[in-house]
């Protein structure tokens, strides 16, 4: 069964973290493709208290450091803000060729704040909290279309390039780092709750709709005019609010619970309005359809985890039967049509039930849709929300109480005298 697969590649994955060192970083010539952290994101051991015990084994320590510098020249902009793609070897950084006028991608460089805290806390070095904490200031201070964050920055000027907002590709984990940063801190960084909440007020005033069928959506945003598609990328924000309700105004909060669940409730919609019952990648709004995709580019599915994710958080924040049930429907679903003999496949429409594989396991299925199915069915107290905090891969990172701090900080001047 899948579930036992998840216990078992969940395993599998802590004995080879643990007892093995993975593949040297940072090789003469490799270029750093997608954004600057993926690979970092997957080096990073949590830390406990002590700073022995956060260090870990030696090894992964210094691959962490090794991979950390080899990241910093893409920093090196007129702004501050990092280019898209780095080379290791010699440090050249450029933007993508696809992105508008060379321009940075927010979902990239607004995706690092959690892993360059924590790299500054391994590493006791600030450079990396520094860095990231610049490109938060200057977000502070560039003026925002309606309160909302467009996908291109240029990395030169420090102005946007176009005003397409999106909460699904190209926007999404920004968002999420925002009040995540808040969570991990302890709940410490006001700036990043000033910047979640006040976002999440323009996300609602903008993008937020509401479908003739009572389904509850996130729109993208052109210049102005509005796009009724929602991705399946999107899907995501119904846990991002669901975990950031509890600390919104008294007045708020059981309106975002009410809100992470009706997002999270349409994404299902998503899943349930399909043959295989399996999400597309994204769906639409117009046309007289609902929660469906209308365009035959749009049909298919690769694992993607940010429903399954919602679901996690869902259950874990309400307990409500229903996301457990949800959940095992897909359980079902990826067995019957995306199970293959080496393992399982995205298929190419999930509205026709004789599937075509695309003949390709995304590393996100292990990573993080068998994790979260996996965590959806356990107890709570397995790496329970109240101790750490899911990066966008999926991977824990422990909260930096603010008690850890203090007994760090004793320890330094206790070794300085």
């Amino acid at each position: 069964m899948l579930m036992q697969q998840c216990k078992v590649l969940l395993a599998e994955h802590r004995v080879t973290f643990d007892e093995r060192a993975g593949p040297v970083v940072g090789s003469v010539g490799e270029e750093v493709r997608s954004e600057e952290l993926e690979a970092f994101r997957r080096f990073l051991k949590p830390p406990r208290c002590s700073s022995e015990e956060r260090i870990g084994q030696e090894v992964f320590k210094n691959k962490v450091m090794e991979l950390g510098e080899k990241l910093l020249p893409a920093f090196n902009t007129p702004t501050g803000i990092p280019r898209g793609v780095i080379n290791l070897g010699s440090g050249t950084s450029w933007s993508w060729g696809w992105a508008s006028a060379g321009s940075s991608i927010l979902a990239e460089f607004g995706t690092l704040h959690l892993e360059f805290v924590h790299l500054s806390e391994l590493s006791r070095n600030p450079i990396y909290t520094e860095k990231v904490m610049n490109i938060r200031k200057l977000l502070n201070k560039i003026e925002k279309p309606h309160g909302l964050y467009p996908n291109f920055l240029s990395p030169v000027s420090g102005n946007w390039v176009q005003h397409h907002v999106s909460i699904g590709g190209l926007g999404d984990s920004f968002y999420e780092y925002l009040i995540k940063s808040f969570l991990m801190s302890d709940k410490t960084d006001d700036d990043a709750k000033k910047m979640y909440y006040s976002a999440l007020e323009a996300i609602e005033a903008n993008l937020v709709q509401k479908s003739p069928g009572g389904l509850t959506y996130m729109a993208e945003w052109r210049g102005g005019i509005l796009d009724h598609k929602m991705g399946h990328l999107a899907c995501f924000s119904g846990g991002m609010i669901g975990i950031g309700a509890d600390d919104g105004t008294p007045e708020k909060r059981q309106h975002y619970l009410d809100l992470a669940a009706e997002i999270t409730h349409t994404c299902h919609e998503s899943y349930a309005r399909s043959a295989t019952k399996l999400g597309p990648e994204a769906f639409r709004f117009d046309g007289g359809g609902e929660a469906t995709a209308t365009r035959l580019s749009d049909r298919y599915y690769i694992l993607r985890p940010e429903v399954i994710e919602s679901y996690m958080y869902m259950w874990r924040l309400t307990h409500d039967p229903k996301y457990r049930e949800w959940g095992w429907e897909a359980v079902e679903a990826l067995e019957q049509h995306c199970r293959v003999e080496s393992g399982f496949s995205g298929i190419r429409d999930v509205y026709t039930m004789t599937v075509s594989h695309d003949n390709m396991q995304q590393s996100f299925f292990l990573s993080e849709t068998l994790k979260y199915l996996y965590l959806l069915f356990s107890d709570d107290d397995l790496l329970p929300l109240e101790d750490w905090v899911f990066n966008t891969e999926a991977h824990p990172l422990p909260i930096i109480r603010k008690s850890c701090l203090q007994e760090e900080a004793t320890q330094d001047k206790t070794v300085s005298k």
